[in-house]
Protein backbone atom coordinates (compact mmCIF):
# COMPACT_ATOMS: atom_id res chain seq x y z
CA UNK A 1 0.00 0.00 0.00
CA UNK A 2 1.48 3.38 -0.78
CA UNK A 3 2.23 6.33 1.20
CA UNK A 4 -1.34 8.10 0.03
CA UNK A 5 -3.29 4.95 0.60
CA UNK A 6 -1.92 4.88 3.91
CA UNK A 7 -3.09 8.57 4.40
CA UNK A 8 -6.26 8.64 3.00
CA UNK A 9 -7.51 4.82 3.07
CA UNK A 10 -9.86 4.22 6.36
CA UNK A 11 -8.37 6.74 8.20
CA UNK A 12 -9.67 10.20 9.55
CA UNK A 13 -8.32 13.42 7.75
CA UNK A 14 -8.02 15.96 10.75
CA UNK A 15 -8.70 18.96 8.03
CA UNK A 16 -11.56 17.29 6.55
CA UNK A 17 -12.88 16.54 10.32
CA UNK A 18 -12.95 19.61 11.01
CA UNK A 19 -14.64 21.34 7.98
CA UNK A 20 -17.50 18.72 7.88
CA UNK A 21 -18.74 19.84 11.85
CA UNK A 22 -18.14 23.31 11.49
CA UNK A 23 -20.61 23.00 8.54
CA UNK A 24 -22.43 20.96 10.85
CA UNK A 25 -22.28 23.73 13.55
CA UNK A 26 -23.93 26.01 11.28
CA UNK A 27 -26.65 24.39 10.41
CA UNK A 28 -29.98 25.87 12.01
CA UNK A 29 -31.25 23.49 15.19
CA UNK A 30 -35.45 24.04 14.44
CA UNK A 31 -34.68 22.18 10.86
CA UNK A 32 -33.21 19.26 12.49
CA UNK A 33 -35.74 18.97 15.35
CA UNK A 34 -38.63 18.68 12.95
CA UNK A 35 -36.85 15.66 11.68
CA UNK A 36 -36.30 14.10 14.69
CA UNK A 37 -39.38 12.16 15.23
CA UNK A 38 -39.03 10.15 12.01
CA UNK A 39 -35.97 9.09 12.63
CA UNK A 40 -36.93 7.29 15.56
CA UNK A 41 -39.97 5.76 13.87
CA UNK A 42 -37.22 4.85 11.02
CA UNK A 43 -35.05 3.07 13.78
CA UNK A 44 -38.48 1.24 15.45
CA UNK A 45 -39.55 0.07 11.48
CA UNK A 46 -35.67 -1.11 10.96
CA UNK A 47 -35.46 -5.10 10.45
CA UNK A 48 -32.67 -4.73 12.87
CA UNK A 49 -35.14 -2.94 15.46
CA UNK A 50 -34.36 -5.91 18.14
CA UNK A 51 -30.40 -4.85 17.50
CA UNK A 52 -30.70 -1.10 17.37
CA UNK A 53 -32.68 -1.37 21.10
CA UNK A 54 -30.40 -3.97 22.51
CA UNK A 55 -27.30 -1.70 21.69
CA UNK A 56 -29.33 1.63 23.32
CA UNK A 57 -30.33 -0.33 26.28
CA UNK A 58 -26.38 -1.08 27.23
CA UNK A 59 -24.65 2.31 26.15
CA UNK A 60 -27.39 3.53 28.40
CA UNK A 61 -28.45 1.57 31.18
CA UNK A 62 -30.34 4.50 32.94
CA UNK A 63 -33.51 3.94 35.12
CA UNK A 64 -36.50 6.33 35.57
CA UNK A 65 -35.72 9.08 37.72
CA UNK A 66 -37.15 12.72 39.17
CA UNK A 67 -34.65 15.46 36.68
CA UNK A 68 -31.40 15.24 38.71
CA UNK A 69 -30.44 18.78 39.96
CA UNK A 70 -27.17 19.76 38.40
CA UNK A 71 -27.93 19.05 35.20
CA UNK A 72 -27.07 22.14 32.25
CA UNK A 73 -29.33 22.99 29.61
CA UNK A 74 -28.23 22.40 26.02
CA UNK A 75 -28.67 25.52 24.91
CA UNK A 76 -25.36 26.26 27.04
CA UNK A 77 -23.16 23.48 24.96
CA UNK A 78 -21.63 25.80 22.47
CA UNK A 79 -18.38 26.12 21.25
CA UNK A 80 -16.42 28.60 22.76
CA UNK A 81 -12.87 28.91 24.85
CA UNK A 82 -11.60 26.58 27.02
CA UNK A 83 -13.81 23.84 25.03
CA UNK A 84 -12.56 20.04 24.46
CA UNK A 85 -12.90 20.62 19.96
CA UNK A 86 -13.34 16.73 19.95
CA UNK A 87 -15.52 16.01 22.28
CA UNK A 88 -17.85 18.58 21.94
CA UNK A 89 -18.13 17.95 18.07
CA UNK A 90 -19.06 14.85 18.91
CA UNK A 91 -21.81 15.56 21.57
CA UNK A 92 -23.06 18.69 19.47
CA UNK A 93 -23.79 16.02 16.45
CA UNK A 94 -26.27 14.78 18.30
CA UNK A 95 -27.86 16.85 21.15
CA UNK A 96 -28.71 19.09 18.18
CA UNK A 97 -31.34 17.11 17.39
CA UNK A 98 -33.24 18.30 20.30
CA UNK A 99 -34.47 21.22 22.54
CA UNK A 100 -31.94 23.83 24.05
CA UNK A 101 -34.48 23.57 27.16
CA UNK A 102 -33.63 19.97 27.76
CA UNK A 103 -31.05 19.42 30.97
CA UNK A 104 -27.97 17.08 30.80
CA UNK A 105 -24.73 16.85 31.48
CA UNK A 106 -21.26 15.33 29.40
CA UNK A 107 -17.99 14.38 31.41
CA UNK A 108 -15.19 14.81 28.49
CA UNK A 109 -12.08 13.02 28.81
CA UNK A 110 -10.58 9.40 29.91
CA UNK A 111 -13.58 8.68 32.43
CA UNK A 112 -12.64 5.49 34.44
CA UNK A 113 -15.14 6.35 37.01
CA UNK A 114 -18.67 6.77 37.54
CA UNK A 115 -20.20 10.19 38.00
CA UNK A 116 -22.82 11.34 40.59
CA UNK A 117 -24.98 12.78 38.11
CA UNK A 118 -26.49 10.60 34.61
CA UNK A 119 -23.16 12.38 32.45
CA UNK A 120 -22.62 11.56 29.00
CA UNK A 121 -18.91 10.20 28.63
CA UNK A 122 -16.61 8.28 26.35
CA UNK A 123 -15.09 5.74 28.56
CA UNK A 124 -16.67 3.83 31.68
CA UNK A 125 -15.18 1.37 33.90
CA UNK A 126 -16.78 -1.95 32.82
CA UNK A 127 -17.41 -3.87 36.89
CA UNK A 128 -20.20 -2.35 39.35
CA UNK A 129 -23.07 -0.28 38.41
CA UNK A 130 -21.97 1.90 35.76
CA UNK A 131 -25.28 3.03 34.64
CA UNK A 132 -25.06 7.29 35.31
CA UNK A 133 -21.98 6.47 32.96
CA UNK A 134 -23.77 6.74 29.11
CA UNK A 135 -21.75 6.50 26.51
CA UNK A 136 -21.63 7.94 23.14
CA UNK A 137 -19.03 7.48 20.34
CA UNK A 138 -16.96 10.56 21.51
CA UNK A 139 -13.15 11.53 20.44
CA UNK A 140 -14.10 9.30 17.49
CA UNK A 141 -11.70 10.71 14.62
CA UNK A 142 -8.78 9.32 17.61
CA UNK A 143 -10.53 6.26 18.48
CA UNK A 144 -12.63 4.92 15.76
CA UNK A 145 -10.17 4.02 12.96
CA UNK A 146 -10.10 1.38 11.11
CA UNK A 147 -7.45 -0.16 8.45
CA UNK A 148 -7.37 -2.24 5.86
CA UNK A 149 -4.90 -5.03 5.96
CA UNK A 150 -3.70 -6.95 2.79
CA UNK A 151 -0.94 -9.64 4.37
CA UNK A 152 -2.70 -12.66 5.33
CA UNK A 153 -1.90 -13.76 8.72
CA UNK A 154 0.08 -16.92 8.17
CA UNK A 155 2.52 -14.32 6.09
CA UNK A 156 3.63 -12.14 9.33
CA UNK A 157 6.22 -12.63 11.63
CA UNK A 158 5.60 -15.09 14.23
CA UNK A 159 6.10 -11.97 17.12
CA UNK A 160 3.78 -9.47 19.08
CA UNK A 161 4.46 -5.76 18.64
CA UNK A 162 4.10 -3.44 21.54
CA UNK A 163 4.84 0.46 20.59
CA UNK A 164 3.06 2.69 23.08
CA UNK A 165 3.54 5.35 25.29
CA UNK A 166 3.90 5.75 28.74
CA UNK A 167 2.42 8.06 31.07
CA UNK A 168 4.30 8.35 34.42
CA UNK A 169 1.94 10.35 36.16
CA UNK A 170 -1.32 8.06 35.54
CA UNK A 171 -1.50 5.37 37.73
CA UNK A 172 -3.00 2.91 34.70
CA UNK A 173 0.28 3.24 32.76
CA UNK A 174 1.73 0.85 35.88
CA UNK A 175 0.51 -1.83 33.72
CA UNK A 176 2.26 -0.78 30.61
CA UNK A 177 5.24 -0.49 32.55
CA UNK A 178 5.13 -4.01 33.86
CA UNK A 179 5.04 -5.36 30.47
CA UNK A 180 7.94 -3.30 28.86
CA UNK A 181 10.08 -4.61 32.30
CA UNK A 182 8.96 -8.11 31.31
CA UNK A 183 9.52 -8.35 27.33
CA UNK A 184 11.80 -5.66 26.39
CA UNK A 185 14.62 -7.55 24.67
CA UNK A 186 12.44 -10.86 24.06
CA UNK A 187 12.69 -12.56 20.99
CA UNK A 188 8.63 -13.13 20.92
CA UNK A 189 7.71 -8.99 21.16
CA UNK A 190 9.48 -6.29 19.66
CA UNK A 191 8.36 -3.71 22.83
CA UNK A 192 9.12 -0.39 22.91
CA UNK A 193 7.83 2.75 23.65
CA UNK A 194 6.89 5.79 21.10
CA UNK A 195 8.02 8.46 24.11
CA UNK A 196 10.86 9.42 26.76
CA UNK A 197 10.89 10.14 30.47
CA UNK A 198 13.81 10.74 33.14
CA UNK A 199 12.50 7.86 35.28
CA UNK A 200 12.07 5.16 32.28
CA UNK A 201 15.34 3.20 30.84
CA UNK A 202 16.10 5.09 27.48
CA UNK A 203 16.94 1.60 25.51
CA UNK A 204 12.79 1.79 25.97
CA UNK A 205 12.00 4.46 23.34
CA UNK A 206 12.19 3.33 19.73
CA UNK A 207 11.02 5.53 16.60
CA UNK A 208 7.87 6.07 15.87
CA UNK A 209 5.98 3.91 13.08
CA UNK A 210 2.62 4.38 11.43
CA UNK A 211 0.18 1.77 12.07
CA UNK A 212 0.43 0.03 9.08
CA UNK A 213 3.81 -0.98 10.16
CA UNK A 214 2.68 -2.90 13.02
CA UNK A 215 0.86 -5.11 10.41
CA UNK A 216 3.63 -7.34 9.70
CA UNK A 217 3.28 -9.04 12.95
CA UNK A 218 0.93 -11.66 13.57
CA UNK A 219 0.31 -10.06 17.10
CA UNK A 220 -0.11 -6.44 18.27
CA UNK A 221 -0.24 -5.76 22.09
CA UNK A 222 -3.35 -3.92 23.16
CA UNK A 223 -2.75 -2.71 26.66
CA UNK A 224 -5.36 -0.15 28.52
CA UNK A 225 -3.82 3.03 29.37
CA UNK A 226 -5.54 6.26 30.70
CA UNK A 227 -8.90 4.06 30.17
CA UNK A 228 -9.21 2.38 26.93
CA UNK A 229 -6.62 0.89 24.67
CA UNK A 230 -6.86 3.13 21.63
CA UNK A 231 -5.55 0.96 19.36
CA UNK A 232 -7.53 -2.10 20.02
CA UNK A 233 -10.22 -0.91 17.15
CA UNK A 234 -7.93 -0.93 14.54
CA UNK A 235 -6.21 -3.50 15.68
CA UNK A 236 -9.01 -5.80 14.94
CA UNK A 237 -9.90 -4.50 11.59
CA UNK A 238 -6.56 -6.20 10.45
CA UNK A 239 -4.88 -9.39 10.06
CA UNK A 240 -3.17 -9.28 12.94
CA UNK A 241 -4.70 -10.37 16.55
CA UNK A 242 -5.11 -7.92 19.25
CA UNK A 243 -3.25 -9.30 22.57
CA UNK A 244 -4.47 -8.09 26.20
CA UNK A 245 -5.56 -8.87 29.33
CA UNK A 246 -9.35 -8.77 29.56
CA UNK A 247 -10.60 -5.38 29.43
CA UNK A 248 -11.60 -3.10 32.74
CA UNK A 249 -12.78 0.13 30.65
CA UNK A 250 -15.57 0.13 27.91
CA UNK A 251 -16.59 2.53 25.29
CA UNK A 252 -18.91 2.60 22.09
CA UNK A 253 -16.63 0.23 21.07
CA UNK A 254 -18.53 -2.01 23.77
CA UNK A 255 -15.18 -3.82 25.15
CA UNK A 256 -16.89 -5.45 27.87
CA UNK A 257 -19.20 -7.72 25.28
CA UNK A 258 -16.11 -8.72 23.97
CA UNK A 259 -14.98 -12.59 24.41
CA UNK A 260 -12.01 -13.66 25.41
CA UNK A 261 -10.41 -16.03 22.81
CA UNK A 262 -12.96 -15.56 20.45
CA UNK A 263 -12.87 -11.74 19.20
CA UNK A 264 -9.11 -11.15 20.74
CA UNK A 265 -5.96 -13.21 22.33
CA UNK A 266 -6.81 -13.24 26.00
CA UNK A 267 -3.89 -12.84 28.59
CA UNK A 268 -3.47 -12.92 32.56
CA UNK A 269 -3.11 -9.67 33.69
CA UNK A 270 -0.11 -10.32 35.21
CA UNK A 271 1.63 -10.97 30.98
CA UNK A 272 3.14 -13.82 32.89
CA UNK A 273 1.49 -16.85 29.98
CA UNK A 274 2.09 -14.20 27.00
CA UNK A 275 4.74 -16.21 24.87
CA UNK A 276 2.57 -19.71 25.73
CA UNK A 277 -0.37 -17.94 24.35
CA UNK A 278 1.27 -16.64 21.23
CA UNK A 279 3.08 -19.87 20.56
CA UNK A 280 -0.50 -21.70 20.46
CA UNK A 281 -1.79 -19.73 17.86
CA UNK A 282 1.99 -19.37 15.81
CA UNK A 283 1.00 -23.50 15.71
CA UNK A 284 -2.10 -23.19 15.37
CA UNK A 285 -3.06 -20.49 12.59
CA UNK A 286 -6.58 -22.30 12.17
CA UNK A 287 -7.30 -21.10 15.38
CA UNK A 288 -6.27 -17.76 14.78
CA UNK A 289 -7.90 -17.00 11.71
CA UNK A 290 -11.20 -18.18 13.54
CA UNK A 291 -10.83 -15.07 16.05
CA UNK A 292 -9.84 -12.85 13.07
CA UNK A 293 -13.30 -13.69 11.54
CA UNK A 294 -14.91 -12.73 14.82
CA UNK A 295 -12.94 -9.71 15.16
CA UNK A 296 -14.25 -8.22 11.68
CA UNK A 297 -17.87 -9.65 12.45
CA UNK A 298 -17.77 -7.42 15.79
CA UNK A 299 -15.88 -4.39 13.62
CA UNK A 300 -18.51 -4.72 10.65
CA UNK A 301 -21.40 -3.75 13.24
CA UNK A 302 -19.94 -0.38 13.87
CA UNK A 303 -19.59 0.60 9.87
CA UNK A 304 -23.33 1.05 9.03
CA UNK A 305 -23.07 5.11 9.84
CA UNK A 306 -26.86 5.56 9.18
CA UNK A 307 -27.32 2.75 12.00
CA UNK A 308 -24.84 4.33 14.41
CA UNK A 309 -26.81 7.30 13.83
CA UNK A 310 -29.83 5.94 15.04
CA UNK A 311 -28.83 4.46 18.18
CA UNK A 312 -26.92 7.62 19.26
CA UNK A 313 -29.79 9.64 18.64
CA UNK A 314 -31.69 7.33 20.57
CA UNK A 315 -29.03 6.90 23.57
CA UNK A 316 -29.66 10.37 23.93
CA UNK A 317 -33.51 10.10 23.29
CA UNK A 318 -33.60 7.64 26.43
CA UNK A 319 -31.36 10.20 28.39
CA UNK A 320 -33.76 12.46 28.36
CA UNK A 321 -36.44 10.28 28.91
CA UNK A 322 -34.93 8.53 31.71
CA UNK A 323 -34.48 11.60 33.17
CA UNK A 324 -38.14 13.04 33.69
CA UNK A 325 -37.69 15.26 31.08
CA UNK A 326 -40.09 14.10 27.90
Amino acid sequence: MNRLNRIFHNKNVKALWFARNFIRYAVPKPLLRKRLEGLLEEARRRPDWEYIRDRVDYCNKLEPMPTPEGLRPLGEHRLGKGIRTAYFFDTYEFTRWFDDALLWRTVPGDVTTVPELPSVVKSRPIAGDNANSVLLNLDKARHFVFLRDDIPFREKEDRAIFRLTINCHHPNHVLRRRFMEMYYGSAICDAGISNRHPTLPPEWTKPHIPMYDHLRYKFVMAIEGNDVATNLKWVMSSNSLAVMPPPTYETWFMEGRLVPDFHYVAIRPDYSDLEERLRHYIEHPDEAERILRNAHEWIAQFRDRRREKLVSLLVLHKYFERTGQL
